[in-house]
Formats: structure tokens, sequence, C-alpha cells
């Protein structure tokens, strides 16, 4: 029996100091997610960096949310979530000042590896400790109210960053986090209650089966995608025959095959219970996902690089020119959900993701002298407006999927899947269209591998809207009311109860 929590209400100090600490981590998290690509071309003639350095500078970070924000969520439900909170915040912002120093390549995707460890700390925590700290009346409020603050401080990162890196440096974004996290933690100390599993076992049959950290699922998922990772990246420089890039990709398919063969013989007790994956929708829901995620990862990972590089943009103009994209889905997610609620998933799922692909085509377009308002302006829009048709439906259709018991790990796997879609895109487009070394730095390579991946993500979601049309025949049961907050990734406030093990981010 999980042991109740004490039940902050909105009005009080304590109840506005929670939400507090809870926004302010989760908009550090935003930060970085958003603000890392605005600062690729200025970072990589810093550190005279090649493209695969800057692929890991984004993949490392990734890498490790995507494996390990299931355990990070595990931790917290049994030794604490305030704890686990804690730890996190102060581990990311250890990492973030650590790639602020870096004086090489080497060490900033070191430190983005540390930096993503701790973000899958922190992630979980920095939504279940509202879930359940807040008196039930409060709790919806509670929520709500963080997802608009930190849909706010996922709307201004772009703008935040841009500024930072051309007054002071690309270092100042990670720098930024520290006076965060004193607020935070300062915030967390002060107000937060603590809470926790007490028993950490789940019931069956009327007898108890102790719940176990699957420690060895996430190194086996994290094996699975870093092995594979690392040869899409590495191709480009020793050539696809070479043992190192074969090597790695066997051992990312090992451990894939591992890891599916690991969960499903642990049954529920498995940090992914394979048993989901009866439900065909689930299974078609997550597979959408990692479609539509990977041409979002590989839009916003060339598009800032293109526009510094190729147009000349400044990174507070690029910042501010992906900011229409966040607004429309800050605005427009609750009423893509609602209608997604009243028509069903399908329409939704298999239009968003054209117009998206018209946006991506129109702004595969832009070519140096373009202007802002009718050149680039148009294709933000279309590209996200497509997304905001897409997420909430998402959202609220992977939920529904599945049993109100798996809602929380549900929602994980989904936030996952959405993480590991963007990380393979960005190992394997500069592989696709020929972009190596430091050819982002040339107009010309640069232009034409910009194109050609716009051509691949449109194409991507094409597949995507393709899928949803055929596969996805009814409405799922209704699913609990959501307003996703994306920095982008799926997120949704996660159903009561032990199978939690995610929060946005």
């Amino acid at each position: 029996m999980t042991q109740p929590a004490p039940a902050l209400r909105m009005g009080t100090a304590a109840g506005r100091g929670t939400l507090l600490a809870a926004v302010l981590a989760s908009g550090m998290v935003f930060l970085d997610s958003t603000v890392v690509n605005v600062a690729l071309p200025r970072l990589g003639r810093d550190l005279n960096a090649t493209v695969a350095d800057l692929q890991w500078t984004v993949n490392g970070y990734l890498l490790m949310l995507a494996a390990f924000v299931l355990l990070g969520g595990a931790l917290g439900d049994r030794f604490g979530r305030r704890r686990i909170f804690l730890i996190g915040v102060v581990w990311f912002t250890a990492a973030s000042v650590l790639c602020g120093l870096a004086q090489g390549t080497g060490w900033l995707v070191g430190a983005r590896f540390l930096q993503g460890a701790g973000g899958a700390l922190l992630t979980p925590g920095s939504l279940s400790v509202l879930q359940s700290s807040f008196h039930p009346d409060d709790r919806g409020r509670a929520i709500g109210a963080w997802s608009g603050l930190s849909g706010v401080s996922t709307a201004l990162g772009p703008f935040i960053g841009g500024w930072l890196i051309d007054a002071l440096s690309w270092r100042w974004i990670f720098f930024l986090n520290l006076p965060l996290a004193v607020l935070v933690v300062l915030a967390a100390l002060r107000w937060v209650p603590e809470s926790r599993d007490e028993d950490a076992s789940r019931t069956r049959a009327g007898s108890r089966q102790h719940r176990r950290f699957d420690v060895a699922g996430a190194l086996l998922g994290a094996l699975a995608l870093g092995g594979i990772t690392y040869a899409l990246i590495d191709a480009p420089g020793r050539g696809l025959g070479a043992p190192p890039v074969w090597g790695a990709a066997l051992a990312g398919v090992i451990g894939a095959v591992a890891f599916v063969l690991l969960e499903r013989r642990r049954g529920d007790t498995a940090m992914l219970p394979t048993g989901l994956f009866s439900s065909r929708l689930f299974s078609v829901l997550n597979i959408f996902t990692v479609v539509v995620y990977a041409a979002l990862g590989g839009f916003t990972f060339f598009f800032a690089v293109y526009l510094q590089n190729v147009l000349g943009w400044s990174a507070l103009l690029t910042g501010v020119a992906l900011l229409p994209m966040t607004v429309l889905l800050l605005v427009g997610s609750a009423r893509a959900g609602a209608l997604s609620a009243r028509i069903g998933p399908r329409l939704p799922l298999t239009v968003g993701p054209v117009v998206a692909a018209v946006g991506l085509l129109m702004l595969r377009e832009v070519s140096p002298g373009a202007s802002y308002w009718p050149d680039v302006l148009p294709g933000v829009l279309l590209f996200g407006a497509g997304l905001t048709l897409v997420v909430a439906p998402l959202t609220a259709s992977v939920l529904a999927a599945v049993a109100d018991r798996f809602a929380g790990v549900a929602s994980g796997f989904n936030n996952a899947a959405a993480r590991a879609g963007g990380l393979l895109a960005v190992a394997a487009l500069p592989l696709l269209v020929g972009l190596s070394g430091a050819g982002y730095e040339q107009r010309g390579a640069l232009t034409d591998a910009f194109r050609g991946a716009m051509a691949w993500c449109a194409g991507l979601l094409v597949a995507g809207a393709l899928m949803a049309l055929v596969l996805i025949h009814r409405p799922p049961r209704s699913a609990p009311p959501s307003q996703p907050c994306h920095s982008f990734p799926v997120s949704t406030p996660p159903a009561s109860g032990r199978d939690r093990g995610e929060g946005p981010g």
C-alpha cells in the first residue's frame, strides 16, 4: 500500500513553492533540449567540431534520457520522490557546468551524457512530486499550471538562448542552469513534501511479488540504442564495412533482442511489460511516434545550423524563427485534444503529419537571401500546425490503448519512443545525405544536405500519415484529459498508482 502524501493546496505557500520547484526544474530540461541545436554552429567553430561531434552533442543527452527515464521514475517511487528529484537537479546542474566549461568535443560529449543521466532522474520527479503531493481536488489545477508555465519556458527558451549565444557565448546556455537549480533546491527543501511507495510491490492472486529495479533492462536498452547510434554516426568516416561500425551495429541488435527477451521473461515486473504490446493500437501508436519524432528531430538538428551557416542569421534570429512552432503547440494542443476526443484520433493523426510535411517541403526551398516573413514563416507555421494536430491526440490515444494501471509506464515508454526517434534521425540523416567532417561549415555541402534531409523528414511524416490512415480504425476508449507540454517529446500527466514511471521533458 502506498503511504498517503501530505495534501497540499494551491493557495498555500507550500503549494506555490512546490509548483515553483517543479516548473523551474522542468524549465532547465526543456531549455537544454531546445537551445542546444541553436548553439551547434557556434560551439562547433569554437571547439573545431566535426558533424559527428555535433551529432553526439545532441544524441548523448537523448540516449541517456530515452534509456533511463523509466528507471528514474522507479527510483523515486522506492527511495523518495523528492530525494531522487533533488539528486537529479544537482546532478543535471553539475553536468551543465561541465558542459559550459568544455575545452574540447570529447569533454562536451561526455558531459552531455552525464547531463542526460541527471535528466533521467529529474524528469519524472518534476511531475510526480505534484501528482503525489497535492490534494486530489487541487491536483488537476496544479498539473495544469505546471503544463502552462512549463510551456512558456519552452517557448522562451530559444529566444533567451539565442540572445545568450550572441551576447555572451554558447557556454551560457549551460551556465544559466546554475541559478535556476539553486532556486529549485531551496524551494524543494523548504516546501516539497517527501513521498514514496512504501511497499514497492505488486499483488497478484493473493500473493506479493517484490518489485525489482529493472537495471538490466535499462542497460540493455541503452546498449541497443547506443550501438546502433554509434554505427550510424561513425559510418561516414570509417565506411560501412569497418569493424567498429558493424561491430557496434551487431552489439546494438544483440542488445535489442536481449532486452525484448528479458522484459518478456519478467512479465509485469519488468520495466516495460511486454503484455502492453498485445494491444495492436498501442504498438502502432508507438511506431507512429518514432516516425513522427524522427522527422522532428531531423528538422531541428539541420534547420538551426542551416539558418546560421548558410543564410547567415544570428543565433537570436534563429531562435525567434522557431518560436511560432512552439507557440502553436502551446496554444493549440488542448484544442486538438478536444477535437480528437469528439471525432477520434485517426483524422488528426493522418492530416497533421501531411500538413507538417508540406511545411518542410516549403522550408526545403529556402535559400541564401531569403527573408523571414515571406520565405521562412509560412513553412514554420505549417510544420507547427501539423505537429499541433498530432501531439495531444497521440498522447491521449497512447493512454487509452492500455489498462489504467499501466498508464504511467505507457506514457513513459511513449516518451522514450519519441526521444529514440529523434536520436536515430540525428544519427542517420547525415549519413543518408552525405554530410560529414566539417561539411556543416561549407555552404554548398550544407545546402545539399539540408534539402535532402528535409525530403527524408517529409517522407517520414507521410509514412506516419499512411500508417494512421490504414491501421487506426476506431477511436480508443476515452482517456484522462491531458494537456501536453513539450520540449517536444510526448508528455502527459501520469495516472495515479505505482506504474508511474515518467513525466514530461
